[in-house]
């Protein structure tokens, strides 16, 4: 396993993709993107010690793994305490969009992680939540690749500017009353740290 002295914050990228990040150790089970590390992340424990990292990133990546629960406390683990966490998921409403998906994810998924929940529910791993956003568009990055034109995703930027400030007002509120009518948020991002 990977050591954990190295003078400068660690920060790990993980299921990087294509979305590699100077600064961070990046990650991923397919060897043909750039990456520094290929690893099967449904394959425990990482290869990482204990206590490794400052910040650990996990855009797009739970949805697509076996267990995410116990990749959470995978996660914990090699975090640092007070190190923090932002996961990128899609959205329950939109979740299961891409084939590969195993998963939607709702506001409930920190709850999990907070010792004062059910403990039938708490997963056994402390995270506290710091926050939580729903964006209704998240991949303005994709749209030229399938063919949608400057003018309609500068409209749609404009569009996902409103709903996402409506949607934040209360995500309890939309996901549980009226994020199928806009139809379906593409992604809730969490932001937590290890307690």
């Amino acid at each position: 396993m990977m050591g954990t002295d190295t003078g400068a914050p660690r920060k790990l990228n993980l299921g990087c993709g294509e979305d590699y990040k100077e600064g961070y150790v990046n990650v991923d089970f397919h060897g043909h993107v750039n990456i520094d590390v290929q690893h099967d992340l449904n394959s425990l424990p990482y290869p990482f010690a204990d206590n490794s990292f400052d910040h650990v990133l996990a855009s797009h990546v739970l949805e697509h793994l076996d267990r995410p629960f116990v990749v959470m406390k995978e996660l914990h683990r090699i975090l640092k305490p007070g190190g923090t966490l932002i996961v990128k998921v899609p959205h329950f409403s939109r979740g299961f969009t891409h084939a590969e998906h195993k998963a939607g994810f709702d506001v409930t998924f920190p709850k999990y992680f907070d010792p004062t929940f059910t403990k039938s529910g708490y997963f056994g791993v402390h995270f506290g939540l710091t926050r939580m956003e729903l964006h209704y568009f998240a991949f303005f990055h994709l749209l030229p690749h399938m063919g949608v034109g400057r003018v309609t995703i500068a409209l749609m930027r404009a569009v996902n500017g409103v709903v996402n400030f409506l949607a934040n007002l209360s995500p309890l509120a939309c996901s549980r009353l009226w994020c199928f009518w806009v139809g379906g948020f593409e992604e809730i991002e969490y932001h937590f740290v290890k307690r």
